[in-house]
Formats: structure tokens, sequence, C-alpha cells
């Protein structure tokens, strides 16, 4: 009878994987496009456990509620834009942007006490934010959603703009991408050159360049096969990213803004949404870079789709098992915690600034390696005689 011993050297590695946080993230949450609440009716936007109502006034300023009327539970949502104030369906209560009830057509007063949530909203860049906050205080003046140059101006195009809700996932899986190198090419065929990550406060950045090759199978070409693009994303707080885009093609370099954010829906689901706006090169009409913005736009659509696939599959794992060239994740997810916590309880550790560059040299020689292989392979099966 032989007897095995097990040693250090025969554990088996285990996945750890706590439970989705039932707490919200601390900061700035984009609910999409500006001008798709400016049209005279009221939307709800299910967000945060819980739903809002959001609505233009009689000036055109944008005001979020919580969507539940505080008399009956009546949804806001369903009810009338009545000058400055939403109505509730159920019995025409009115509620202004402020949060308190403007008046009761039954009744011969208000009462008190009548008053409902009001979030604190931002508009920039053409878009629509609010601020959460478990702990019910504003935002810091730092803390605050940088102005994109050339949003809304002749220059730019205007914005291409999609959104899917995520099922099955916490936000937290979208929010690793920051530092996941190899997962641009094994997901996206993308070759990154270099790649550099910095967090510092309440950001969040990734500097890469990288070579985009043409895919048939999944259609993807962005016009720059063996160029080298550059992109520099920030995320400003938990959930929103910046990411500005210079890809050279035929027609000269193109730059684009990137906008990945999303807000939570439940613990385990959130809305995922893309925007893509493009500068006009010279000669350039508004149509023709609206036509270009909508195009990056469905390569984003496509490389978000394979994320997804792969999200909708994989296991949740707190404890990664990581080689030298895996980016730096546990320090991404220490920064990302602070918005998790108490304002109070945010450590240093998590705020101070951390950098970390990955030397791509072997990794890029591989994959250039592989990628060609594969091609020459895809191109032999194409011209194989048909028996």
């Amino acid at each position: 009878m032989t007897q095995t011993s097990t040693t250090p050297d025969d554990e088996i590695r285990s996945i750890e994987a706590d439970a989705a946080p039932d707490r919200y993230a601390r900061g700035w949450h984009c609910l999409g496009l500006a001008r798709t609440y400016r049209d005279g009716k009221p939307h709800q936007v299910d967000a945060f456990g819980t739903s809002l109502v959001v609505f233009a006034d009689s000036a055109g300023e944008l005001k979020v509620l919580d969507a539940y009327c505080r008399h009956m539970g009546g949804n806001l949502a369903q009810g009338e834009i009545k000058g400055d104030s939403i109505a509730c369906p159920f019995h025409d209560w009115r509620w202004g942007g402020n949060g308190r009830c403007t008046g009761i057509p039954y009744a011969r007063r208000v009462p008190p006490l009548a008053k409902t949530r009001a979030w604190i909203t931002l508009e920039r860049n053409q878009q629509l934010f609010v601020w959460h906050d478990p702990e019910g205080n504003p935002p810091p003046e730092h803390v605050t959603i940088p102005e994109i140059e050339g949003a809304g101006t002749d220059e730019w195009s205007d914005w291409s703009w999609n959104s899917v809700l995520i099922e099955g996932s916490h936000c937290r899986e979208i929010i690793d991408n920051v530092v996941d190198m190899a997962h641009f090419f094994y997901v996206h065929l993308s070759v990154p050159r270099s790649f550099e990550n910095i967090f510092e406060g309440h950001i969040a950045t990734q500097n890469m360049s990288f070579t985009q090759r043409h895919d048939v199978e999944l259609d993807l070409d962005f016009g720059a096969s063996d160029n080298v693009s550059r992109s520099e994303a920030s995320y400003y707080g938990p959930s929103y990213m910046i990411d500005k885009l210079w890809s050279e093609t035929e027609a000269g370099t193109v730059e684009t803004v990137l906008i990945n954010c999303h807000y939570p829906v439940t613990p385990n689901s959130f809305v995922l949404q893309y925007g893509v706006m493009v500068k006009r090169l010279p000669g350039m009409s508004a149509e023709e870079a609206n036509g270009m913005a909508a195009y990056f736009g469905s390569g984003t659509e496509k490389t978000f789709e394979q994320d997804v696939e792969i999200w909708k599959n994989k296991a949740k794992i707190d404890n990664p098992l990581l080689c030298d060239e895996d980016g730096p994740v546990y320090q991404l997810r220490r920064w990302y915690q602070q918005f998790y916590v108490d304002v109070a309880d945010v450590t240093e550790d998590m705020t101070n600034r951390f950098e970390f560059v990955i030397d791509t040299t072997r990794s890029a020689a591989h994959w250039e390696k592989e990628m060609a292989e594969n091609i020459s392979a895809r191109s032999d099966s194409l011209n194989e005689p048909v028996a």
C-alpha cells in the first residue's frame, strides 16, 4: 500500500468570495444624456435598490426625487409634470424639485411633514449625474466630474449613447478592467504595447498604447490594424470613466472620447452605459462626424458584449491568483473600497498615490506571434479548394 503525504506544495488554491456588499458606492453616478429627460415626461430610473423619478421643471432644470409618493405610495414616474412639480397619479399630490409637497388640490393645507427625498444633481458634459452617499453627506468640492473640452461644440460630434442592464454581477467586475492588461488581447483582440496604472485620491487611471487587429468573425475593425493607438482613461469616483483615445487611420489621427459609466440597480445588477464622441477631421461634416461616432460606438458595443459574456459565466473571486504581468488588482480593489465605507473609515492606503507599470515586451511579442499564426491559418482555410 502506497501512502502519499500532503505538503504545502500539494495544496490546492481555493476561490474565496464574500457576498456582494448590500451598500451602494458613495459618489457621482451618471444617469445618461440630459436631453433624454427633457421631453416633458417623468422618467423612472431604478437605482440604489430603489426607484427614482427624473423630470424637468418649467425652466428645463432637471430634478430627481424618490419615485414613490410619501402619501400613499403612488409611482410619481407614472404621473404628470404640472408646472414645476410632479403630480402623483394616485391622488394628485404635487411634489417640487426640492422634495417638498407644493400642493394637494382637494385639501385645505399641506401637512408640515410632507417632504420626500430630493437627490443632489449635476449636469455636465451634456449628461445628468446624481450624488449618492449612504451617510447623507453632500459631495466635497474636490470630488466632481471634470468638464470634457469640446462636448457640445461644433468641433466634435454629438454623443452616440447606449445602455444595457447587467444582471448577476456586481459592478466591481467592470472596475477590474482598469488593471487587467491581458484581457485586452484574449477578450478584445488588442495588443497592449504599454500599460500603466496610477491611483490617487478618488481617481484611478489607466494609460495604455495598443494595436488593434481586424477580426472577421466579430467584425471588429477600427481602421488601425498595425498602427499604435493611445488611450488615457480615468475613473472619477466609483462609476464614471472618461477615456481619451487617439487612433491612426488612413484619414489621419482620430480623436475620440469614450464614456464608460454605470449605476447600481441592486447589489448584483447594474446599468452599464457607454457614449462616444469624435472630433471632426478637417473637411468633415457634422453628419460624417456623427456617423464616425456611431461607428466607433458600434465597435465599443461589441467589446462590451464580449465583457458581458465573460461576467455572466465567471465566478466571483476575492483572492485572484496573479502573475508578474498581471496588473495591480489588489491595489485597485483597495482604492475602490473607499467608496463603500464611511468617510471616517477611509484609510490612507485607499487614497495615497500608487503607480504601477507592466513590462509588456514579452507579452506583446507572444501575442503578435500568436495572432500572425491565427491569421495565416485562417487564410489557408479560406484558400482550401472546395471538395
